[in-house]
């Protein structure tokens, strides 16, 4: 299995496409706008605490309050409420925690009101970005993750990944952090720091704790509602949760962008620092790396899959529906049941893929081909796990109901990834949309004729693939016409990431014509 990263720079925004065997699974985008990602830390302050929700209306800062219940505070609040206002008046100068007064933990099962009051400013993480037209979902219980380990303030409680399963290296982990982490301070060891030696557990420790202390110093100026403490740019806290020795390249077109990668996995994994390259090249990465063609394949309300069989995705307020359709597959099966479960196990494994391409989140609903026999239907069921086991988000898959339907709760942190696949009518009825205009063949054909008239020579057309292929495509094609006319050849470049309206003509410089 081989995993590659291509990353698009752009005055706006950063783009991160995930390939697995050259097959997109994952899309992410970085928007120079978006202040609320998972993980930032805020100064807030408590605008209302209601206690018919045992929940609390917090002002981060966003256009709608932030939501935090009172399970989201931590049974440390008191030590935190303390901490926080004696840094902000500057009469703490010590970050360690090591000296920190003992407060008394607050009650799991307490009233919000008891222990918040309007105004008051507390520390706060985002753990939900702000969706549809709800607020962020905030938290106080603070972490900040790095590499091998999460460091937790305020606690002592020392967690091991559920996924390390070696019980004996379980507890030479538990031994290893334990012996470097300081008073106050819990931390979570993650996956990846399976086998790693304690100079590198230290080594990411102490870069955390660096991170805690200047968000305290900030703390003194900070205005109130501020961010203290931001997540990692996109591409290193990508690289850190998914980075492994699976990754066969990374490949960035922009320099900047390059040098900061190149630097984070020298620190992370310098072995891998040879992976990273600067792609230079007048083809866009997404085209060159097959990436646009699978995003315009894959964002659609049908997706086509192997040997004919095909999902049609339905999103509604409330849940996500999942149909799964034979189509029109050769039948190379002897049983109908035998064909219903072949095309089922295709169509998991590209719900799988789909659900962490899109970042669907909530209650998703599949309508498998119905399956008679309890082993198939266990079969299938265990093929979904075994699908989504590498899915970083949090999820539970319920066993097929008596109708043959399978639900998944999947956890929703982020807005869905949902990229539009139709456009406008070039006729313009009626608003209507269609998925193949090819009333922009006239269009170029007479800007053509206007550049020829200008006597300009080896022009190159970029358009639509669909496009392209229906200019070269047959004898004598229209590309052929133009020549026989004009006695001058017009080169064609299909481009996967340009609308079906869209197309740029270039002279033999590159300079783009108008």
């Amino acid at each position: 299995m081989d995993k590659e990263l291509i990353i698009r720079s752009s005055s706006e925004h950063v783009d991160f496409a995930l390939l697995k065997d050259g097959k997109l699974i994952e899309l992410h985008k970085d928007e120079d706008g978006n202040n609320f990602s998972v993980g930032d830390v805020f100064i807030a302050k408590i605008r209302k605490a209601v206690p018919g929700l045992n929940a609390a209306f917090v002002n981060v800062g966003y256009e709608k309050d932030a939501f935090l219940h009172y399970h989201d505070l931590g049974p440390k609040l008191p030590s935190l409420l303390q901490f926080t206002k004696r840094v902000s008046t500057g009469k703490l100068n010590d970050f360690s925690l090591k000296n920190l007064p003992s407060a008394k933990d607050i009650d799991k099962d307490g009233i919000i009101t008891d222990v918040l009051k309007s105004n008051q400013s507390l520390l706060v993480q985002i753990v939900k970005e702000p969706i549809s037209t709800k607020g962020p979902r905030i938290s106080s219980e603070l972490s900040i993750a790095g590499r091998y380990i999460v460091l937790v303030p305020f606690s002592n409680r020392i967690s091991i990944s559920q996924k390390i399963e070696d019980k004996e290296e379980k507890d030479r982990l538990k031994r290893l952090v334990k012996s470097i982490t300081p008073p106050n301070f819990g931390v979570i060891v993650r996956t990846v720091a399976e086998g790693k030696k304690v100079a590198e557990l230290d080594k990411d420790l102490q870069n955390l704790l660096g991170r805690w202390t200047a968000m305290c110093k900030k703390l003194r100026k900070a205005h109130h509602p501020s961010k203290v403490l931001g997540e990692l740019n996109k591409a290193s806290s990508m690289l850190r949760d998914v980075f492994n020795d699976s990754f066969t390249s990374i490949q960035v077109d922009d320099e900047e962008l390059y040098i900061q990668i190149k630097d984070y996995v020298h620190e992370i994994a310098p072995k891998k620092e040879s992976i990273v390259k600067l792609y230079q090249s007048n083809v866009p990465i997404f085209e060159k790396f097959g990436v646009e063609r699978q995003i315009k394949t894959s964002f659609g309300k049908t997706v086509s899959m192997a040997k004919g069989a095909y999902l049609v995705i339905e999103h509604t307020e409330a849940l996500h529906v999942i149909d799964v359709n034979s189509g029109n597959r050769s039948n190379k099966e002897k049983t109908q049941e035998g064909t219903a479960l072949e095309v089922n196990l295709i169509a998991a494994s590209e719900i799988a893929r789909q659900l962490c391409l899109r970042d669907m989140g909530g209650i998703i609903v599949i309508d498998f081909i119905d399956l008679t026999n309890a082993e198939n239907r266990k079969k299938l069921y265990n093929h979904l796990r075994e699908e989504m086991k590498d899915d970083r988000a949090k999820h539970k898959i319920l066993p097929p109901s008596k109708f043959g339907l399978i639900q998944i709760t999947r956890q929703r942190v982020r807005p869905e990834v949902n990229i539009k696949t139709r456009e406008e009518n070039p006729d313009g009825l009626n608003g209507s949309e269609i998925e193949a205009p090819i009333g922009v063949v006239q269009k170029i054909s007479h800007d053509i004729e206007h550049f020829f008239k200008k006597d300009y020579k080896k022009m190159t057309l970029n358009t639509h693939p669909f496009i392209a292929a229906f200019l070269t495509k047959g004898f004598p094609s229209i590309r052929s016409k133009w020549f026989f006319e004009h006695k001058k050849w017009v080169k064609v470049l299909p481009r996967d990431a340009y609308t079906y309206l869209e197309y740029h003509i270039f002279d033999r410089d590159g300079n783009q014509l108008k």
